[in-house]
Parts: structure tokens; sequence; C-alpha cells
């Protein structure tokens, strides 16, 4: 069983004012708290919205977000999430079209939640 990472409507309301400027963003965020906070079915929701098929039976958010370590432990993003930055960070991966553009903020919140030290130990060979 995989656990659930919630994030709370403080948290929610914090990254909305840092976000304000993308609408993008700020459907994520609302998505994200539709689904109480939970990072996993707010990122499987946004997923089937943006077209995609993921496997909904548990733990799709972290195999997902391993496709994003190396732009995020290698090329400056893990610094702005360290800093708290999520605009940065943001814009970055949206730049390199990883994914749909209300798929990062989720990803982002996860890697963050869980340890970004924890999520780049992986590739820190390579640093």
């Amino acid at each position: 069983m995989v656990s659930t990472v919630v994030i709370s409507l403080e948290e929610i309301e914090q990254l909305r004012q840092q976000l304000a400027e993308s609408p993008a963003n700020l459907d994520a965020l609302q998505t994200i708290e539709d689904c109480e906070g939970d990072l996993e079915d707010a990122a499987i929701s946004i997923a089937l919205q943006e077209g995609q098929e993921p496997d909904i039976s548990g733990g799709w958010l972290p195999s997902y977000a391993k496709r994003f370590r190396p732009a995020i432990c290698l090329e400056g993003v893990k610094e702005d999430l360290l800093a708290e930055n999520f605009t940065n960070a943001i814009a970055t991966l949206y730049e390199k079209r990883l994914c749909p553009e209300k798929l990062i903020i989720p990803v982002l919140l996860y890697i963050y939640k869980t340890g970004i030290e924890e999520f780049c130990a992986p590739l820190s060979q390579y640093e």
C-alpha cells in the first residue's frame, strides 16, 4: 500500500498566492483542493483530464515523478524546491515540456513533501 501524501488547505492557499499569474497552476491547485489535498488522487484526475491513461491501482504519482528526476536533480530545480520557489521550478519544467502543465504542480509537491534529497539521492553521483 502506498502512503498518501496530502497537503493542507493552508498550503494550497499559500501556493495560490505564489502562483496567481497562471490559470493552469490555479486549476491544478483547485483539483488538489477538490481531492482534499491528496496529491495522488489529484494527479490521476489531472492526468485523465489531459488525456493520459494513468494506472490507478495505486502508486502512480511516485512512478510518474521518477521521470522528472534528471530535470529536477541535475538542472537547478532542486535548489528552487529547497528554497520553496515553486514559480521558478514550475517554469523550468514547463519549458522542458516533460508533461502537461497542470501535472507539474502535483509532481513537484509530491517530491517536495516526500523529501527532495531522498528523491535526488540516486543521481547524487552525477552532481
